[in-house]
């Protein structure tokens, strides 16, 4: 069995995680931390856990985490886990960090959108952890950097288009919806339950953080550099990300060319859906998995594709992804804690 710890376990991402891995086969949660919380039961933060750990959140340093894990989830702030990451990695953990402080390879990008980043030597190794893109890479990895949820959405839903140069970069634009989840749980004001009931806004405008990491991605794929439009929304859900993806053809191509091509590229890829033709993704289909529904639509007035991914932020955009990173690195099925079937309704 491979020892797991998740270090922020208090928070959305941290009670997903724990609940995805008490399915997992080959791997024992050892330990869950919370500076908070420590001394407290897991069980009494989390009642829906009751029954499934008998665990009590601690407040370990480094070195004390690599005695009792092999792999280290990172389920804390910004900026907290580069604070973190060199000694986990110095004590001979392999980590994944879900949260942005390795997502971005130049230092100065980062300093840009979040702070000067404390830790830049290791950018260079940190591996962005989409599967479908560095899967090689993540089974070599020391530190995996998880992608966030809008461009894990995003990112599934552009990379053929770009890949085979089908559509002009120059002209992304991305229009993303997110629940409310995706906000923390923290008590905030904007997400109380009476701001968010029967609203619906945008947000972030006009420099969202995921931007520099969506453009990051897609210029990767496209050979060149990636300028995008980026506009995220909350609406009054849990849970779900949809992003709606346009861009102008470079060519011809019909939405049955298109799908083709899609089938063709996710063949392989165990939680990439591609929907039938007039089919478009709803976030009730994908709740509580770690599936990604991508629909495509062309429209021949305008010689625009556009492209439609939804998926839950908490599994595949954000605890179900990091499963799935861990597996490789370990050698694990793919799949392995991650075959549940969404749930409905």
């Amino acid at each position: 069995m491979h020892r797991v710890a998740v270090v922020g376990a208090s928070g959305y991402t941290g009670v997903e995680l724990l609940r995805l891995l008490a399915g997992h086969p080959e791997v024992e949660v050892t330990c869950v931390t919370s500076r908070q919380q420590a001394g407290q039961p897991l069980s009494a933060t989390f009642p829906s856990l009751a029954g499934i750990y008998d665990l009590k959140f601690e407040a370990l340093e480094a070195a004390e985490l690599a005695g009792r894990a092999d792999v280290v989830f990172l389920a804390v702030p910004h900026q907290a886990a580069m604070g973190m990451v060199p000694d986990l990695l110095a004590a001979g953990c392999r980590v994944v960090d879900l949260s942005a402080d390795y997502r971005l390879r130049d230092a100065s990008v980062y300093a840009e959108w979040y702070e000067p980043h404390q830790t830049p030597e290791l950018l260079a190794e940190a591996v962005y952890g989409l599967p479908e893109l560095y899967r090689e890479r993540i089974r070599e990895a020391r530190l995996i950097a998880n992608p966030g949820c809008y461009p894990t959405s995003a990112a599934l839903a552009l990379l053929p288009l770009l890949r085979h140069r089908l559509i002009d970069p120059a002209t992304i634009i991305i229009d993303s919806k997110s629940g409310t989840s995706g906000a923390g749980r923290a008590a905030k004001v904007d997400t109380l339950y009476c701001e968010v009931n029967e609203g619906f806004k945008a947000y972030g405008l006009p420099r969202h953080r995921h931007t520099p990491e969506i453009e990051q991605t897609l210029s990767c794929v496209a050979g060149v550099p990636v300028t995008i439009s980026f506009t995220p929304h909350l609406v009054p859900a849990n849970r779900g990300i949809l992003s709606t993806c346009y861009a102008a053809l470079a060519g011809s191509s019909s939405v049955d060319d298109l799908l083709a091509l899609y089938r063709q590229e996710y063949v392989d890829e165990p939680f990439v859906r591609i929907l039938p033709k007039g089919v478009l993704p709803n976030i009730s289909q994908v709740r509580g998995s770690n599936f990604c529904d991508v629909g495509l639509a062309v429209d021949p007035r305008t010689r625009r594709v556009i492209a439609v991914a939804t998926i839950d932020n908490l599994v595949k955009g954000a605890a179900g992804q990091a499963l799935q990173n861990m597996n490789q690195m370990l050698g694990c099925a793919e799949e392995a804690g991650l075959r549940g079937a969404p749930l409905f309704p």
